[in-house]
């Protein structure tokens, strides 16, 4: 194993490759007719927001950029540089330029920078002074300015895949000319617990390295030796809706297993449980609706047991909510009805009801004709007398349309009961 360098950088930073070349994965970016390769093939680099999870490669990518065209390459990171620090970079690249030299700004955490911030590097990126290029884990649509992003392309980063992350491991045994401590098994786990953060593979690799193990370790023995890495999740950025994304469209396909896995993504990374209480009895109301009404019941009982009881006991609670609204029968007919009826009062708010179904606690108002004709339906054979409730004025409107499925299956057959004796008034 090769001593360790005295400035005792990184494994990481030791390894990160010198070229484009040499990046592991990311083909959709760097392979034939990717974005970033398509730049370096044509030796000319235009502005770029690099977006993707930790650890997969966003800062490697720019330095590799930057030597692959002969760059001088000026880092810089949002959380603990500000305008100043921006105006000061932009002197030294100016002077860069004024000796024959282009400069590459890679700024990290871009989407920390606030309005002001990023608003100053506008006129730099206008007259050429540098070639800029931002990394962030947010979603660069929400966290940055539209003139910015209007400045630059963006591209999309994936976390490493478990082979990538497997050959990382076989370059730095190369690198380090040592060989890991782990069996076969072991190091196919430690690809996955990486969950395609190579940073996070490294470290651990280097960890292992001098960690002195007399044997290989097998999977448990490295789950014993190795802290595990915590899930991807910032709990209010876009990774947050996303995952919540996941889980509510997972219950709108009846993918039950994809929900239960979406929603342990969110638990297991510290989400609040009670926002997926609350979003889980929002599905209830609007996607599973009348189709089986007793989803509302059960959301809310499952949200009562969760706030009384905690975690573990009431975890129980949260995953058999969403077994029974992953396997319950859809329908959205609640939801249509509601945004359909609003409608119809905007646009006719000023009707009044009809008189025949409006009280007359006074004189005045029986003389006005209000209650007159009224129908008590209870009292009729059939229990429903036809009589019009609409607007006098405003013809009849069906904003509910129950489906042929679970429980609005019978809802429908009482409304169409209901409509003959209308249709026959």
């Amino acid at each position: 194993m090769k001593d360790t360098p005295a400035s005792s950088r990184p494994l990481a930073d030791l390894m990160r490759p010198a070229t484009i070349d040499d990046v592991v994965g990311q083909t959709a970016l760097l392979g034939e007719n990717g974005l970033v390769r398509r730049m370096v093939d044509g030796g000319k680099l235009s502005n770029l927001i690099l977006w993707g999870p930790p650890g997969c490669g966003k800062t490697t990518i720019a330095r590799a950029l930057a030597n692959s065209v002969d760059m001088e390459f000026m880092p810089m990171s949002a959380v603990f540089s500000g305008t100043a620090d921006i105006k000061k970079a932009m002197e030294v690249a100016r002077m860069n330029r004024d000796i024959g030299r282009n400069t590459l700004l890679f700024i990290d955490e871009i989407h920390r920078f606030n309005k002001t911030q990023q608003d100053t590097l506008l006129p730099y990126l206008e007259d050429g002074t540098v070639v800029f290029i931002g990394a962030t884990t947010e979603n660069p649509s929400f966290n940055l300015n539209n003139a910015l992003l209007s400045r630059c392309h963006v591209g999309v980063l994936q976390g490493l895949s478990s082979e990538d992350l497997l050959t990382l491991m076989s370059r730095a045994e190369k690198f380090l000319d040592a060989k890991l401590p782990l069996d076969a098994a072991a190091r196919t786990h430690l690809a996955q617990m990486a969950d395609g953060d190579a940073r996070f593979l490294l470290n651990t690799v280097e960890y292992l390295m001098s960690a002195g193990f007399k044997t290989d370790l097998d999977a448990d023995g490295l789950d014993a030796a190795v802290q595990k890495r915590a899930p991807l999740s910032d709990r209010s950025g876009d990774e947050h809706y996303n995952l919540i994304s996941a889980v509510h469209k997972s219950l709108r396909a009846s993918d039950t297993d994809a929900a239960l896995y979406w929603t342990a993504r969110m638990m297991t990374s510290g989400q609040d449980p009670m926002y997926l209480f609350r979003r889980l009895t929002r599905f209830a109301m609007e996607d599973v609706g009348l189709a089986d009404p007793n989803a509302m019941q059960m959301a809310l009982a499952a949200w009562q047991i969760y706030e009384r009881m905690g975690s573990p006991e009431g975890d129980l609670a949260l995953t058999q909510l969403v077994i029974y609204l992953g396997t319950a029968p859809k329908s959205v007919g609640n939801y249509k009805a509601q945004k359909a009826a609003y409608a119809a009062a905007r646009e006719t708010g000023s009707l009044m009801p009809p008189k025949h179904i409006l009280n007359a606690p006074t004189k005045m108002m029986k003389n006005m004709g209000y209650g007159a004709g009224y129908v008590y339906d209870p009292d009729t054979a059939s229990g429903c007398s036809g009589q019009n409730c609409f607007p006098e004025t405003m013809p009849r409107r069906k904003f509910y349309q129950p489906i042929e499925r679970g429980f609005e299956r019978e809802i429908k057959k009482r409304l169409e009961y209901w409509d003959t004796f209308r249709n026959n008034k």
